[in-house]
């Protein structure tokens, strides 16, 4: 059996404690993982993994040779990438991201992407909350967030400022709005991710709160966002979502002198050191799409609009 794979398998199976997870996420039955992992124990003269009905967990000598193990993985992978083309690069992600980033900025992205990585197969998982990596067999997620989760590794994709928004027909009908509070006499749509509604605005110096009315909530930005097309009132949306419709005129900005909370757009993976080169790729591909391409984040405190 190929020695570098059985590595591969037993570091999975190491971070997932599960012989199980490990066969979904590398797609391969049970027994192989089983096999892999018994092939390296004999290789290396020694039990590597205490398994019970329960759990699966390393031994002393599986914590002692993992860093090396992991390091000698790590030089394969560099090998590998320095002597294969870049054409050549062949694989499978699967991408979690949320609905609003997925077909106003992912695609076109993942588009040009996979004009110079045709070999690669992309699935895309998308859905407005935070999901488990390891269980959901998720390679790269793309999160809106002020904190990434901590168990993740979390690298800086672009800023994300958001715009309150509504519909020209919506304002006509309904008081003028010229100050924050003036949102207190108005229909306003929430997220329901937030038990309060309260939102948040910087202008120079001076900083304000707002606790709004919202007699529609949902969980997922363009749902939101159609509803303010429809006139059902005020939405919090980034802006990335919405520039072209402001644009077009389809759309009108609300308090556009005060600015909201500026959130930042992650890529979150697990772990460094179980990237397949496939999957790195896309990271190092994504942040350079990306560069400049939104405005530059002023961090203020707040509370997140999207997962």
């Amino acid at each position: 059996m190929d020695k570098l794979t059985a590595a591969r398998v037993l570091l999975d199976v190491a971070q997932t404690e599960s012989f199980t997870a490990t066969a979904d996420r590398l797609e391969m039955s049970r027994p192989m993982v089983t096999r892999y992992v018994e092939a390296m124990e004999n290789w290396l003269g020694a039990r590597l993994l205490n398994r019970t009905t329960r759990k699966v967990s390393l031994t002393n000598m599986g914590k002692q040779v993992l860093p090396d193990m992991q390091r000698w993985v790590e030089q394969a992978l560099h090998l590998e990438e320095s002597l294969m083309p870049g054409e050549s690069l062949t694989g499978f992600i699967r991408i979690s991201t949320s609905m609003s980033f997925g077909f106003s900025q992912l695609m076109s992205a993942l588009y040009e992407f996979r004009k110079r990585h045709p070999g690669v197969t992309i699935d895309i998982d998308a859905q407005d909350k935070a999901v488990d990596l390891v269980a959901e067999r998720v390679d790269l997620a793309i999160r809106t967030a002020s904190n990434p989760d901590p168990s993740l590794i979390g690298r800086p994709l672009a800023p994300c400022e958001s715009t309150l928004v509504a519909s020209a027909s919506y304002l006509e009908s309904r008081p003028p709005i010229t100050v924050p509070e003036d949102l207190r006499e108005h229909e306003c749509l929430g997220y329901k991710n937030f038990g309060r509604h309260e939102w948040y605005f910087t202008r120079g110096q001076e900083k304000q709160s707002v606790e709004v009315n919202c007699p529609v909530t949902g969980n997922e930005a363009t749902v939101l966002l159609h509803g303010s097309l429809a006139g059902m009132g005020i939405s919090m949306q980034p802006n990335y979502l919405v520039e072209d419709m402001l644009e077009k005129g389809e759309l009108e900005a609300v308090l556009p002198e005060w600015e909201l909370n500026t959130l930042t757009i992650y890529l979150l993976y697990a772990s460094r050191k179980h990237l397949s080169r496939p999957v790195r790729a896309l990271i190092d591909f994504l942040v350079e799409y990306f560069d400049g391409k939104f405005k530059s984040p002023t961090i203020k405190g707040g509370h997140n609009y999207a997962s």
